[in-house]
C-alpha cells in the first residue's frame, strides 16, 4: 500500500469527534515550508495572475500590486518578510486580523 493510499485509509477510519485540530503555529510553519519548497520549483505567479486566479491579497500584497513595480518585485512571496508569519508560527491565537493572510486564517478562533 502505498504511503498517501495508508492517510486516506487512517483518515476515513478515523471518527471526527475525535479528531483534535493542529494548532496554529504548525498550520503556519508547514504553509512557510510549503512556499520555500515551491519557489525551488520556480518563480510564483505575479501578483496580478495570483488575484485574477481567485486567491486574495493580503493588504501587503495588495499595495505591491498597485504599486508600478517590475517583475521580480510582483513574484517575490511577501510572507517570508511579514510579521503576521513570524507570529503565526511562535504564538497560539496571535493577532493577526488580516483579510487574506494565510497565517491569520490558520489562527484557531
Amino acid at each position: 500500500m502505498n504511503e498517501e493510499r495508508w492517510f486516506e485509509q487512517l483518515a476515513e477510519e478515523t471518527p471526527l469527534e475525535t479528531a483534535i485540530p493542529a494548532p496554529s503555529c504548525l498550520k503556519s510553519l508547514v504553509y512557510s515550508h510549503l512556499i520555500s519548497e515551491a519557489e525551488t520549483e520556480g518563480p510564483l505567479l505575479p501578483l496580478p495572475e495570483t488575484k485574477a486566479a481567485g486567491r486574495g491579497l493580503c493588504v501587503f500584497e495588495h499595495l505591491i500590486e498597485i504599486l508600478p513595480v517590475g517583475a521580480p518585485l510582483q513574484n517575490f512571496q511577501y510572507c517570508k518578510i511579514c510579521h503576521a508569519r513570524v507570529l503565526g508560527e511562535r504564538v497560539e491565537q496571535a493577532p493577526i486580523f488580516w483579510p487574506c493572510c494565510p497565517y491569520s486564517e490558520f489562527q484557531n478562533r
